[in-house]
């Protein structure tokens, strides 16, 4: 179990997006805050990109705000979901014609891997992706990805969960399976930035507390946003009245003022992508990576 503990299943995760699909918008609260906080955050970049990439765009949230803020650029939205993208198409087609000022031509929409993506290299100037991270068996991959696909001097902009996200729920059960996602240090994710490439990594979190009414709202609120447990090492059958009632035992012990606490660690992180270093003769300096595979 403990070997599996790591793993991510991706087949799950997309089944628990594609069920979550037509509920998602209703309980994203979490997902839309970051992203906002996200966009406060590029008031202090300088960038006019050309193309901007929202990879784990969902349902699209943030592609409406990333055209506000870019009207110039093209955008694309990319997902492993497909039922999440044909939600957010069909919700922005019914919004168009109630609000004129959305008319304009919407994004085209992309289903793939956001560690092979069918892109052309340094075709984007900006790369944005809000909490998709988690879902992912290996970040490392997909920043590699986001290298090859960045201009030079283009922007990667992300937003993930840290390790103390949903400590409650994980300390609550005590059956030895995994509860919730893995959820990574922020010094390990600008360790894989620089690996892959990018230059002066910028890494910073905040915590932030979310309340419920009752343990049933929370696993609720999880079930219906697609942000279930997806590891390997979960539990794939159904647990007994008994085990059920220590748990919501367990996690009432720590109600205050009659709520639930669900602490969310909030990690932001940006890179951007420099020219390669050069020889005093003028000879780019180029790091070959013979696990990478050749395009």
């Amino acid at each position: 179990m403990k070997a599996q503990a790591q793993f991510v299943e991706q087949r799950q995760v997309q089944r628990n997006f594609a069920r979550a699909a037509s509920t998602y918008d209703e309980v994203a609260v979490l997902q839309r805050e970051v992203g906002r906080r996200m966009l406060e955050r590029l008031d202090y970049v300088r960038i006019e990109p050309q193309r901007v990439l929202d990879l784990g765009c969902g349902t699209g949230a943030s592609l409406s705000a990333l055209r506000e803020r870019y009207p110039k650029a093209l955008l694309l939205g990319v997902d492993l979901c497909e039922a999440m993208l044909q939600v957010g198409q069909a919700q922005r087609s019914r919004l168009r014609w109630l609000l004129p000022f959305l008319r304009g031509r919407p994004p085209p929409l992309l289903v793939a891997d956001a560690a092979s993506l069918p892109l052309s290299e340094q075709s984007i100037g900006f790369m944005w992706s809000n909490l998709m991270l988690p879902w992912l068996d290996d970040p490392l991959a997909v920043f590699r990805e986001a290298h090859r696909l960045l201009a030079v001097e283009g922007l990667l902009m992300f937003s993930t969960f840290g390790p103390d996200t949903l400590k409650e729920l994980r300390t609550s059960f005590r059956d030895g399976y995994v509860h919730t996602q893995r959820f990574t240090d922020m010094h390990d994710y600008g360790d894989m930035l620089v690996e892959c490439g990018f230059a002066d990594p910028v890494m910073d979190a905040e915590v932030l507390t979310m309340t419920y009414a009752s343990f049933d709202d929370l696993l609720n609120d999880l079930r219906r946003s697609g942000s279930g447990c997806a590891m390997r090492a979960r539990r794939h059958g159904l647990m007994g009245r008994s085990a059920w009632a220590e748990v919501r035992a367990a996690y009432q012990r720590l109600a205050n003022a009659g709520r639930l606490p669900a602490t969310v660690e909030v990690v932001y992180g940006h890179a951007w992508k420099v020219p390669p270093r050069k020889t005093a003769d003028g000879r780019a300096i180029v790091r070959f990576d013979p696990k990478q595979r050749v395009r």
